[in-house]
């Protein structure tokens, strides 16, 4: 089933440079509209949605079960800036947030302690989408 999205995160989805091998990161993804609409663009990709709400991902993972059954959508509760890849899961070369306080410049400490986690999760030409703008992933 394809998730009825705001106008908003449709434009966001529409413009991730995704590929249907591609292998993204949601940070923030509430009740996962977005992860099931990007999940739908893939193929052999995967994505993760992770959010600090418990409830939340008790939503996504209701709401996309279908694609989680396909092994396109994972869904993890976690905070961004605690997010470490399992053992053995590949990294990720495309993250993107929306609205996420420690991305979009509410917490600047908190933001800092999410991109260093960042740059340990990502291949090192990942593409970082904060609100629809597009960033680079820090290394140190």
């Amino acid at each position: 089933m394809d998730p009825v999205l705001s106008p908003r995160l449709a434009a966001l989805v529409a413009a991730l440079p995704l590929r249907p091998d591609s292998h993204v990161l949601e940070i923030g993804c509430g009740p996962g509209a977005a992860a099931r609409a990007v999940a739908a663009r893939l193929t052999t990709g995967r994505i993760l949605a992770i959010d600090r709400s418990a409830a939340a991902i008790r939503r996504a993972e209701s709401a996309g079960a279908d694609a989680i059954a396909a092994g396109r959508l994972r869904v993890r509760c976690v905070a961004a800036e605690d997010f470490v890849l399992d053992p053995g899961e590949p990294r990720f070369d495309l993250v993107f947030a929306a609205r996420v306080g420690a991305l979009d410049g509410r917490h600047p400490a908190l933001g800092a302690m999410v991109l260093r986690r960042l740059a340990a999760c990502t291949t090192p030409d990942a593409r970082l989408f904060v609100d629809g703008s597009e960033h680079l992933v820090p290394r140190a």
